[in-house]
């Protein structure tokens, strides 16, 4: 008999990736397929129907007669409007599209204590407010894994705590705030059940199972958005582990027992599918920088050259646009410069300086409101490519950065859907492998340089 082995779909901004692993955390088949964007200033959206192609097309491609279960992973806030048998009816709204910001005064009105900090425009709640005025005949409102999950079981599905979140769910009352969704408009028969991380949604159906691979009668669990999936991947599900995920925009998650209570609203915390906590945030720095203030420029070669350069006495705060919202939120916030930056291999470590402090103070931000100590972050996104990068990210820190050996977000779909009878944390624990530790180095030039950034933060008020 073939070892058993479970699918972890993620349904991404750019493509959809499946991925198959075993018991023991080997990986033993992958596959994707690109997704087009349509992007319009504020309007980023996607059509749905190309997801459940691509999912069909990277199902057939792993699947295999020992697979036991799928998990599916998605962008956090992309949504849509579907009939009442789960099939799409709009265009996606993604995660970024910020088009229903008028909307938000209105909700802040519905719920002040609720959501005066705790609701961002681009969040899911204001965009299916815009896409309900617009499409009164809908049926239900999904998520991104919602529509694949009833594309594989043939019906709709329920959605999950984490994706829910920015749809408005109240996490510690579990249930949907209905007063305020009256106050709204919005209609509760429009909304969808909510289980937990790990429940069954329904089993793949005999036509699907004949276009994917997949067994009929598989089952189908409900998934996480994919920062959290990332943090599956990575192992990081105790107190003290973090899990930094680094690409375009840089997002933080770890582990709290106690509910994280900010002020501020930059920090929100999902459910742990095991109990507890999954704390975090996401900023709006990253990776994404470089391209943006370095177009055209060979990063590949900066990198090399940024290893014989070193440390510099200079960094950049590096948005790409206008505001921030975590660690601290600062809707007028802009780029700024510290130091001698005098050609592109400076500015290069400046960004990559710039958003190490940034991760820092992140970490400094938590810790202010309760969490544990930091004990050990592991690194993923697709930054960490960059070992000059990840060296750096050590030294600023001072903790251990870990580099686990498969840490996209299919993966950990896919350890979700072998925790089906167990504990996540457990099963992580004997999957998820740890490709390379580094260790921190005593860096004197970066502490200062950290001090004076922070302090720009603050003379330009943009932390208080």
């Amino acid at each position: 008999m073939p070892e058993p082995a479970w699918i972890g779909v993620d349904l991404g901004t750019q493509s959809v990736r499946s991925v198959l692993v075993s018991a023991n955390g080997d990986v033993l088949a992958r596959s994707s397929r690109p997704l087009i964007s349509s992007r319009d200033g504020a309007h980023h959206e996607q059509d749905p129907r190309e997801w459940l192609e691509a999912v069909d097309a990277t199902l057939a491609e792993v699947a295999t007669p020992a697979v036991q279960g799928v998990a599916i992973c998605s962008t956090s806030g992309t949504v849509l409007l579907t009939d009442d048998a789960g099939a799409p009816i709009t265009p996606a709204l993604m995660y970024d599209d910020a088009r229903a910001a008028e909307y938000l005064d209105q909700i802040v009105r519905a719920d002040p204590e609720r959501w005066s900090t705790a609701m961002q425009p681009t969040w899911a709640l204001p965009k299916i407010l815009w896409l309900i005025d617009r499409h009164p005949e809908a049926g239900r409102i999904a998520h991104s894994a919602d529509v694949v999950a009833a594309h594989l079981i043939g019906g709709p599905a329920a959605t999950d705590t984490s994706h829910a979140l920015k749809t408005g769910y109240d996490l510690e009352a579990d249930g949907w705030p209905v007063q305020a969704f009256d106050r709204l408009g919005l209609p509760a028969e429009l909304l969808p059940e909510v289980v937990l991380p790990g429940t069954e949604l329904g089993r793949v159906y005999t036509a699907k199972a004949q276009v994917t691979g997949v067994p009929a009668g598989t089952p189908v669990y409900a998934g996480m958005t994919d920062g959290c999936a990332a943090q599956i991947a990575a192992g990081a599900l105790s107190p003290g582990a973090w899990n930094s995920v680094l690409g375009t925009t840089l997002v933080l998650k770890g582990v709290s027992k106690d509910l994280l209570d900010d002020p501020t609203g930059a920090v929100y915390s999902h459910r742990h599918p095991d109990g507890g906590w999954l704390p975090g945030g996401a900023s709006n720095t990253g990776a994404g920088a470089l391209t943006a203030m370095l177009p055209g420029a060979d990063l590949d070669a900066l990198d090399q050259a940024a290893r014989a350069l070193g440390t510099i006495d200079a960094a950049i705060y590096p948005i790409t646009g206008r505001g921030e919202r975590f660690p601290f939120v600062a809707p007028n916030a802009e780029p700024f410069e510290l130091g001698n930056l005098p050609d592109d291999l400076h500015r290069y470590c400046g960004v990559l300086q710039g958003v190490a402090f940034i991760e820092r103070l992140a970490f400094e931000h938590l810790e202010s409101l309760g969490a544990e100590p930091v004990r050990s972050v592991s690194l993923t996104g697709g930054a960490t490519r960059s070992g000059y990068w990840n060296q750096l990210r050590a030294d600023v820190l001072g903790v251990p950065v870990e580099l686990p050996a498969a840490a996209d977000p299919a993966y950990g779909m896919a350890v979700l859907a072998a925790s089906a009878e167990a504990s996540v944390t457990d099963t992580a624990a004997r999957m998820v492998r740890v490709e390379r530790v580094l260790e921190p180095r005593p860096q004197e030039r970066l502490t200062t340089l950290y001090g004076e950034f922070v302090a720009e933060l603050h003379r330009r008020g943009y932390r208080g």
